[in-house]
């Protein structure tokens, strides 16, 4: 008797195991709902290794850590790839997001993004930008330019006067400071008195022609009188 009930006892325990065997290789292939990308899966740890390409996601619930396969890391982490395994791996206590463990993106709140850190308030000679909560460099600007041309109405010529204008611009700084900057301008009024090209030659056929006139006006004004000498007849 007591043979067939150990013979069926073995059977019984390689059919279980068999069973348990297929269970814990169907849910590391993948076909689990909490194991999708991985190579070794179980129900207590989710992922322990991710197919290629993908990032090895860590979650702690307490005294409990749950591994997912992501593609990208998500928002607080950044990855990092490994010859064995990618990891994403948490970004600092201040980073809401973060390129790598020393240099943040985007900085939680009452923090501002400065050079890749997070900082309580922005360094002196920066401006702080409360919309993206980033310290800026103030703007330095250079010396000033020459004087431009005397214009008038956008010409160099055919005015007495007009304005002339001069620029400030921006000293050597990197883009985002010039980002910052403002070009500066002034002007002031400056005498230009030059015909243009052919106003000249019109001016003077207008004076010859005034002066014709003119001419012409005082002859007619005089008395017959003075027109003819009396007295020879």
């Amino acid at each position: 008797m007591r043979a067939p009930l150990c013979l069926l006892l073995l059977v019984a325990h390689a059919v279980g195991m068999l069973a348990l065997h297929r269970r814990k290789k169907q849910v590391g292939t993948g076909l689990g709902g909490n194991c999708t990308g991985c190579v070794i899966c179980s129900e207590e740890n989710g992922c322990s290794t991710c197919q290629q390409r993908l990032f090895l996601l860590i979650r702690r619930e307490g005294i409990r850590q749950y591994g997912k396969c992501v593609h990208d890391c998500p928002l607080g982490f950044f990855g990092i790839r490994g010859q064995e395994v990618n990891r994403c791996k948490k970004c600092g206590a201040t980073c809401d997001s973060c390129f790598s463990q020393d240099f943040c993106i985007r900085c939680k709140r009452r923090f501002f993004l400065h050079k890749g850190k997070c900082l309580p308030a922005c360094p002196p000679g920066t401006l702080t930008q409360q919309s993206t909560r980033e310290c800026q460099e103030e703007c330095k600007l250079g010396p000033w330019g020459s004087w431009g041309p005397c214009t008038h109405d956008g010409k160099t010529c055919g005015a007495t006067w007009g304005l002339e204008t001069r620029v400030r611009e921006a000293g050597p700084a990197g883009p985002e400071e010039e980002a910052t900057c403002q070009v500066q301008s002034e002007s002031r009024k400056c005498r230009i008195q030059r015909p243009c090209l052919g106003e000249k030659n019109a001016r003077q056929k207008k004076g010859r022609k005034d002066r014709r006139q003119r001419k012409d006006r005082k002859l007619e004004r005089r008395p017959e009188g003075r027109r003819s000498q009396p007295g020879l007849q």
